[in-house]
């Protein structure tokens, strides 16, 4: 498997901004829904979306009411988050000093948020517990913090009748804690890690039955004892689950003896479902910062890594980690950023990068302009699939239609610009929707053509495009993703760069 950052080619859109404590899941095959997380000494209650066929992030235009009349939950972290269908649901978290005991579902198809009234055992109020779908109709949550104790109560939730139910288990249990990871395997539940009573942090595994009506099994517990590499302990990690196994990534420990100090994580490590061991899994490229409370989900042979916190840094960072066949993976890598010990967030239209070095002497040109853009450029990358200009056929039939009998049609670039100066001189309001595709792909292409010259031109070209402070629309895949008000911006930036 093969670690490459993101880079502003991979996305349309604006990601989610810099947090840790969200959640992140995966509703459907089709899109990733990013929730609130805590950032900048507070809490948050937006959405982020990455619709996964179009590439592209947005945040969608949520309606609902509450029972205190708001549209959807109030800022929180650290909370539950579990998409069964279309629907994701959202229990507890934390805002501020107080642990939150609310239920909401938000149903990704209206974008629609409902505070559910529930009934039956309720849980209490509380944070940093973990939960997971049983099949398409019920979720298991266990353990957490309440403020003043760690918790392992089990619930179980009926999502259609709004029933909650606690287990009663008897024999071996494990230790309450919170910050551990709850994962649904078949027809078990398995935990992972987390604080435990007392502040000790864990690398135990315990596996669930009586989960599965069906089954008619009576609830219990089972402390697995698995061979290979097992995990250090460690709490505010992530478990996905993809293919055969589970992937274990990240979290926060502790290290030392007479004196304890905190130790982040950024290794790889998996559970083989097929020969029941943990396993290292090797990766190539540099990985991402070592962080706790992040987000990691799972899209195709894909894994995207979001955010978290690294005892000093809130990341904003999003990391792709693929099979070696990826097309992701065979391409150059980005810039590297620099080391997690000089690492600060940056925030630039939307996307947080990690600050650079200086002393990148032979490539200062590409790392000066990367920061005034906020884009991720490589030196390597610079077509983005873009077609050269002649070979556009849809620009060349648009400007030889205009160019009329004015121009010989073979003259190609001769059409090309007399198209150019015609933006130059016209008004948004008469831009034809036709001109929307071939306009946006010369705006990218007019950017690249700059970056080609940044060898030769040096600094002054810097100066020159990089003036504009931020090419908003350089990541469009198409123009389809352009709104109506976009339209004078991308003309306005046009004009200065055909100027």
């Amino acid at each position: 498997m093969h670690w490459v950052k993101a880079d502003a080619f991979d996305f349309g859109g604006n990601p989610p901004l810099p947090r840790s404590g969200h959640t992140a899941v995966n509703v459907g095959k089709s899109k990733v829904v990013v929730f609130g997380g805590f950032a900048d000494k507070r809490f948050l209650d937006d959405i982020a979306v990455y619709d996964i066929e179009n590439k592209l992030w947005f945040t969608p235009e949520c309606t609902g009411s509450g029972s205190d009349e708001q549209v959807g939950p109030s800022p929180r972290a650290f909370h539950v988050s579990v998409a069964i269908d279309c629907n994701m649901f959202i229990f507890g978290g934390r805002s501020g000093g107080k642990r939150m005991g609310d239920f909401w579902m938000l149903d990704t198809d209206i974008w629609q948020w409902s505070e559910l009234t529930s009934y039956g055992d309720l849980p209490s109020p509380r944070e940093f517990a973990a939960a997971s779908a049983i099949g398409n109709r019920k979720i298991v949550m266990y353990g957490g913090w309440d403020g003043k104790k760690w918790l392992s109560d089990v619930y179980i939730l009926d999502t259609i009748s709004l029933e909650w139910t606690e287990l009663s288990i008897t024999g071996s249990v494990p230790q309450p804690r919170c910050g551990h990871s709850a994962t649904m395997v078949e027809k078990r539940l398995l935990i992972f890690g987390g604080r435990g009573g007392g502040g000790p942090i864990m690398s135990d595994l315990w596996a669930l039955k009586g989960l599965i009506d069906e089954e008619n099994e009576t609830p219990g517990w089972t402390q697995l004892k698995l061979p290979g590499q097992n995990p250090s302990p460690r709490c505010g990690h992530t478990v996905t689950s993809g293919g055969h196994y589970l992937l274990l990534f990240g979290g926060h420990g502790t290290g030392g003896w007479l004196s304890r100090y905190d130790i982040y994580h950024n290794d790889c490590i998996v559970l083989d479902r097929v020969s029941v061991q943990w396993k290292r899994l090797a990766t190539s490229n540099d990985p991402p910062a070592a962080r706790a409370y992040h987000s990691m989900t799972s899209i195709g042979s894909r894994y995207l890594l979001f955010g978290g916190f690294d005892g000093k840094t809130t990341f904003g960072d999003l990391w792709w980690l693929v099979p070696e066949d990826d097309p992701i993976a065979k391409r150059f890598p980005s810039i590297p950023s620099a080391p997690p010990e000089s690492q600060s967030v940056t925030v630039s239209d939307g996307l947080a990068e990690s600050s650079l070095k200086e002393n990148q002497n032979e490539q200062s040109p590409l790392v000066e302009l990367q920061k005034r853009l906020g884009i991720m450029i490589s030196s390597s990358n610079f077509q983005v699939n873009l077609v050269d200009e002649v070979d556009d056929k849809e620009l060349f039939e648009l400007s030889s239609r205009l160019a009329g009998e004015s121009l010989p049609t073979r003259d190609h670039l001769a059409c090309i610009q007399a198209l150019r100066d015609r933006w130059k001189k016209s008004s948004a309001s008469s831009i034809q929707l036709q001109e929307l595709g071939p306009l946006l792909r010369d705006y990218q292409r007019l950017i690249i053509h700059h970056l080609e010259n940044l060898r030769s031109d040096g600094p002054s070209t810097i100066s020159n495009l990089t003036g504009q402070k931020v090419h908003r629309y350089f990541h469009l895949k198409s123009a389809s993703q352009l709104r109506m008000d976009d339209i004078p911006k991308l003309l306005d930036e046009y004009k200065r760069l055909v100027s």
